[in-house]
């Protein structure tokens, strides 16, 4: 690159980015651009010989390429690569000296995901310490199995909770995490609605990231009123709520109406949005209702 310039000549690619700072001699400081290649989105997945079509099995199923390409049962090829994961990967992280302490704490999490980041919490269950526990999130959020998204900071508020929240990105391998064995398992699963706030937030990340833009993301939880996703696109402001039920109740509505009014009244732009696990896109009181398998056609 030192002695011809022209952009273009160099595609450096690799499945995990672990160490890479440290086995790359020079930064290449302002000659590179980085892009962060995720797993295929909802849109990315129906150009495979065989896509899941129905939510469930979309949830179930999870967005690795390998299952689709090679139509892999998703139990095994998420079993084997949960496996060298820790075994191969983390193990080369000196942060990390005790496997079956990590991988307990990695169910754990799974079990808390679309929900707020208890250190303490998570310590307590896994039987670590609290910094323990920062940073094994540290090395999930750097290997992007888990996301962590920030609470939106509003003035229209003064009791708001301050805490991230956690998502696993792939769906997929948080219901092989939670014991979920099948689809129909999901359907009356507890967790169900969860897993499909982090599979809505995870597509809008994916989305956004693979335009070669930062995701700004965040949550908002206050007395009385919980946002799953706010979108904060500079001019306006996405308000999301995630629903894995395909009827619409008016309780879906309540959080997005009220913080999208005080928010307006503070002079603010906004949009809401729904999606939903059903299939009629509509609009209900100036709330876009989004069809889960139409969640791409939107702007994000």
């Amino acid at each position: 690159m030192d002695e011809d310039p022209q952009p273009g000549r160099f595609v450096l690619t690799g499945s995990q980015h672990f160490g890479l700072s440290q086995a790359v001699s020079q930064s290449l400081a302002g000659r590179v651009g980085v892009l962060y290649l995720l797993p295929p989105g909802l849109d990315e997945l129906a150009r495979f010989e065989a896509p899941p079509r129905d939510l469930l099995e979309v949830l179930w199923t999870g967005a690795y390429p390998r299952i689709h390409d090679r139509r892999i049962p998703p139990h095994v090829w998420l079993r084997d690569y949960f496996a060298t994961y820790v075994e191969r990967d983390v193990r080369s992280l000196r942060n990390v000296t005790n496997l079956e302490a990590f991988s307990a704490f990695v169910r754990t999490a799974a079990g808390r995901t679309a929900s707020e980041v208890s250190l303490s919490a998570l310590a307590s269950d896994v039987g670590v310490r609290h910094n323990t526990i920062r940073a094994w999130l540290t090395v999930l959020e750097a290997s992007f199995l888990v996301l962590r998204m920030l609470a939106y900071r509003s003035n229209v508020r003064k009791r708001q909770i301050k805490a991230p929240k956690l998502h696993f990105p792939d769906s997929g391998l948080a219901c092989h995490l939670l014991g979920i064995r099948s689809a129909e398992e999901l359907r009356h699963h507890p967790l169900r609605g969860a897993v499909f706030e982090s599979w809505v937030t995870s597509e809008v990340f994916k989305a956004v990231t693979h335009r070669g833009e930062q995701p700004r993301l965040s949550h908002y939880r206050a007395a009385g009123t919980e946002v799953d996703l706010v979108v904060d696109q500079r001019t306006r402001l996405v308000l999301a709520e995630a629903k894995a039920g395909s009827t619409i109740t008016p309780r879906f509505f309540g959080g997005i109406g009220r913080l999208a009014g005080e928010l307006e009244g503070a002079g603010l732009a906004v949009e809401k949005r729904l999606v939903y696990g059903g299939d009629q896109r509509q609009s209900r009181g100036g709330t876009e209702v989004v069809p889960w398998r139409r969640l791409l056609e939107v702007d994000w």
